[in-house]
């Protein structure tokens, strides 16, 4: 069902709206600092609206299940100011979704003090922010997935259980449009939203605009990731968005960069398990009758996409929960016959290991750089073509003393495997330092899943404040 927020809007709106421009300087808030030429440039063009996603489960599930920021406040708090001064000196909304990396109420409240100190800093008072919380109470998820409610796991999990949340420290939902759109609508000029659907961001304003979802959730999947959509590859250059009747034109505010055609269809493809479809609450943007167009050599037009709503209204959780402590070796080899025989070097410290330390409370991985280090199993390259590789040896145990003591003894065998062809006492490895390195401790993902909701609020907090 929409929510009351939204029952006036329809997926396709009538021609005559108002054009909207979108400023986004960012695809992660504080995850690199903002290039602010290029950002004051898209100012001085004067946007309706300045929308930036400051979160993503990219960054694995460590942030989100021991709740802390993945990224620097230093770096979020440089982010945020000048998003939040510029905003001010306009007039016109902010919009922030998945704060401080994960959307955690953590992220939202930490983001909101932000932009309090910001606000006495600067003199810059009088303006009504909305905070938006995200986080989930796991017994009341208990409480639903035990009332038969309806639930799908993504990536090929199962559905939902009881035992994936008593697995799970801390939970999410993902939002749409609605709560930020009612935001909207309630006069903020202040958003700050715990975990959200990225696109959504740049949907809500161009929906209470008059815009369909067809139009406003596939702006907000080409303007995500900021200069993503341009060439050559920047990291934190801004773009402006300007929709209208006749499509979506993205300009690129650095002096270096251009949106053509294959660099903003490229990224409308990019992480996309179908590159022509952009799942979201409620249904999906079909994106297969798209027309990129130039417009100059700068900026490209696109028209084209369709909302295609789904069977129910389903939202997606995310959760983590904690696993164990972490330590780690680093350890470096160089000679032929090791490095030709590794896969024999690993499975002798891995027997060394399970002498002190066995069952699934104790784990052991070797990540070995040279060989397949980034892509494990998935790397097409079998052969190592190197004359040295590195061993990043990872244990993970229940303290962290049993992690440190369990990694020092797997780094430390590759000293000691018995190879064949094996010649002299000193041993074939060498460490970067003659110690083990304490880590975060280890946290895996729990809930990967959706679930179908009655109204697209349900899960989601709103509250309002008049910062004067």
């Amino acid at each position: 069902m929409p929510s009351v927020a939204a029952e006036h809007r329809t997926d396709t709106a009538p021609t005559g709206r108002k054009p909207v421009k979108l400023l986004t300087p960012t695809g992660h808030l504080g995850f690199t600092p903002i290039e602010p030429d290029s950002f004051w440039a898209g100012v001085a063009q004067k946007p309706d609206f300045i929308v930036a996603d400051s979160g993503s489960c990219d960054i694995g599930p460590h942030a989100l299940g021991a709740d802390e920021a993945a990224s620097p406040r230093t770096w979020q708090e440089h982010d945020l100011e000048l998003i939040f001064t510029a905003s001010r000196r306009l007039g016109v909304p902010m919009i922030i979704g998945s704060a401080s990396d994960t959307g955690t109420d953590r992220g939202v409240r930490d983001f909101a003090a932000i932009i309090r100190e910001l606000a006495r800093k600067h003199r810059l008072t009088g303006f009504r922010m909305a905070t938006i919380y995200s986080g989930q109470d796991i017994g009341a998820l208990k409480r639903r997935v035990q009332a038969g409610a309806w639930t799908r796991g993504l990536d090929g999990r199962d559905p939902l259980t009881v035992a994936d949340l008593e697995r799970t420290d801390n939970a999410v939902a993902v939002m749409g449009v609605e709560p930020i759109l009612k935001a909207l609508d309630e006069g903020a000029d202040v958003i700050i939203a715990g975990r959200a659907c990225d696109p959504a961001l740049f949907a809500a304003p161009l929906l209470q605009a008059g815009y369909g979802r067809d139009i406003g959730y596939f702006a907000g999947k080409l303007l995500e990731c900021a200069s993503f959509c341009a060439e050559p590859f920047a990291g934190k250059e801004s773009i402006l968005g300007t929709v209208d009747d006749d499509g979506i034109v993205l300009a690129p505010m650095s002096g270096y960069q251009r949106c053509t055609p294959a660099s903003v269809a490229g990224h409308a493809m990019y992480e996309r398990s179908n590159p022509y479809r952009e799942y979201l609450p409620g249904g999906y943007v079909d994106m297969s009758e798209c027309v990129y167009e130039a417009i100059d050599d700068r900026r490209t037009r696109v028209r084209g996409s369709r909302w295609v709503p789904g069977e129910r209204y389903t939202v997606k959780l995310e959760g983590a929960g904690k696993v164990g402590e972490r330590a780690l070796m680093i350890v470096g080899i160089r000679d032929p016959n090791t490095i030709a025989r590794i896969d024999d070097a690993i499975a002798w410290s891995r027997r060394k290991v399970l002498e002190r330390f066995d069952g699934p409370r104790y784990q052991v991985y070797y990540h070995v750089y040279g060989r397949n280090g980034v892509m494990g199993d998935l790397e097409p390259v079998k052969e190592i073509r190197s004359h040295e590789v590195c061993v990043v040896v990872e244990g993970v145990a229940p303290t962290r003393a049993e992690a440190m003591e369990m990694t020092n003894l797997a780094g430390r065998n590759f000293m000691y495997a018995r190879l064949p062809g094996l010649k002299g006492t000193a041993g074939a490895a060498a460490f970067m330092s003659d110690e083990v390195l304490p880590a975060r401790p280890a946290y895996r993902w729990t809930l990967n899943h959706v679930i179908a909701v009655d109204d697209p609020l349900e899960l989601f907090r709103l509250e309002f404040e008049d910062v004067q």
